[in-house]
């Protein structure tokens, strides 16, 4: 630990001046070595538009926790204490909304995401007692080191530990894999790291991110395009530089778009014309956000590419975002949550969290109203079921099962006039 910690003294003094200045980060990715001109992913509008979508779909769904009867059917549960944080309060600072949506950005952009679950021992009685959850706190993933114990140093071999420094304080922590609820994405290699879209299209995201910059250059130039300055006498180095400034100034950025400069006899001014046409520049930057998007799961109208879309389609393509993207990932976080905050008799009795992904297929009313309509009156939902729906309360007599009353089973088919359901007469 000694020469970890010589490191950090060495970085705070280095650092401590700028922070006042608010330049610590530059500070530090420069005593890194690390060059801050090659464009980030998170810069880049589809990587950014992509993880938006799939971050704000996991704050959307509510958590529920319910419990399963012998026949397999689901209720609502009694709350405990874990589910109560989860469903309405993770943290003291956090909402589920925004600690959802966080897990799933650091899980998409890092390829791993994870929560922290504090404990305390609660004495009961002289011998006994409990241990509560306290909270559940989101670890930024770039801050997080994951260490197998396949030697068994530690007692249990093949167990895992979070090694988490905090960013802001600098303090170290490790944690057991018991206390740690550990989402990552859909690829794996060893069913513990999870690879993030980022490193898997790191050409392909990084081509975008430059293409991104150059426009950016491009709208500040003014949307001008290089000249050469002809002229046909001599001109020594330190003159050339100079006439190279002067009307770089004269004819670049935004602020000199569309204005008349004179040009001195004997020089010639000839534009370098180049279109982005010319490199099929458009072409080029729609198939790349589509691989990107491809890459996350995210459907071409999530990114606003609406050339094969339409409002008649936009319900199927959700549909088919829920089935073949967010299915898996509601999957994946729920067997976590289900494995390390219920106990085994708590599993065993039928206990258990889902996410609510109905609320990704909300409908207009006039389709939401004959969905309902047609389950109460086929006796899937019960009428008062159908008012929850609807945000409506209960009525009296709304908690019984109706169906059409000339519905009768196929064996009893033609009692009523005296001929069994098989076509014979009793």
């Amino acid at each position: 630990m000694g020469f970890f910690s010589a490191i950090k003294r060495m970085m705070r003094n280095e650092i401590a001046a700028d922070v006042s200045q608010n330049n610590g980060f530059d500070k530090l990715v420069e005593w890194w070595g690390i060059d801050q001109a090659k464009p980030k992913a998170i810069n880049e509008t589809t990587y950014f538009t992509c993880l938006k979508v799939l971050s704000e779909t996991m704050g959307k769904m509510p958590l529920k926790f319910y419990q399963e009867d012998e026949s397999g059917g689901r209720v609502r549960a009694p709350t405990n204490n874990a589910a109560d944080m989860l469903m309405y309060r993770p943290n003291p600072i956090m909402s589920p909304a925004i600690f959802w949506s966080t897990l799933e950005a650091n899980c998409e952009h890092y390829g791993n995401a994870y929560v922290w679950i504090q404990t305390t021992y609660v004495k009961k009685g002289r011998f006994g007692g409990d241990i509560v959850v306290k909270g559940f706190w989101p670890m930024q993933s770039e801050c997080v080191d994951v260490l197998m114990d396949d030697a068994g140093i530690f007692g249990s071999k093949g167990q895992l530990y979070y090694h988490y420094t905090d960013p802001k304080t600098g303090q170290d922590y490790v944690y057991r894999q018991d206390s740690v609820l550990h989402f990552k994405t859909w690829l794996t290699w060893d069913g513990i790291m999870g690879k993030s879209v980022q490193d898997i299209l790191k050409t392909t995201v990084g081509s975008a991110g430059y293409s991104q910059s150059y426009l950016n250059e491009l709208y500040k130039s003014g949307m001008t395009a290089s000249s050469t300055l002809q002229y046909t006498g001599e001109l020594d180095d330190k003159l050339r530089a100079k006439l190279q400034k002067k009307y770089n100034d004269l004819l670049t950025g935004v602020k000199n778009a569309g204005k008349v400069v004179a040009i001195p006899v004997g020089f010639t001014l000839q534009p370098l014309t180049y279109k982005l046409t010319d490199a099929q520049y458009y072409e080029m930057r729609k198939y790349t956000a589509l691989q990107i998007a491809a890459a996350f799961g995210v459907k071409p109208n999530q990114i606003n590419d609406y050339e094969k879309s339409s409002y008649a389609n936009s319900e199927t393509q959700q549909l088919a975002f829920l089935v073949d993207t967010m299915l898996f990932r509601l999957t994946m976080y729920e067997q976590e949550i289900n494995y390390k905050c219920l106990t085994h008799k708590e599993r065993s009795e039928g206990f258990l969290f889902k996410f609510n992904e109905k609320v990704l297929l909300r409908a207009n009313a006039e389709s939401q109203m004959q969905v309902i309509t047609s389950a109460i009156q086929n006796g899937v939902y019960t009428p008062n079921e159908g008012r929850h729906y609807l945000d409506l309360p209960s009525k009296e007599g709304g908690d019984v099962l109706i169906v059409n009353g000339n519905y009768v089973p196929l064996t009893s088919v033609g009692a009523a006039y005296g001929v069994s359901g098989e076509g014979g007469k009793d």
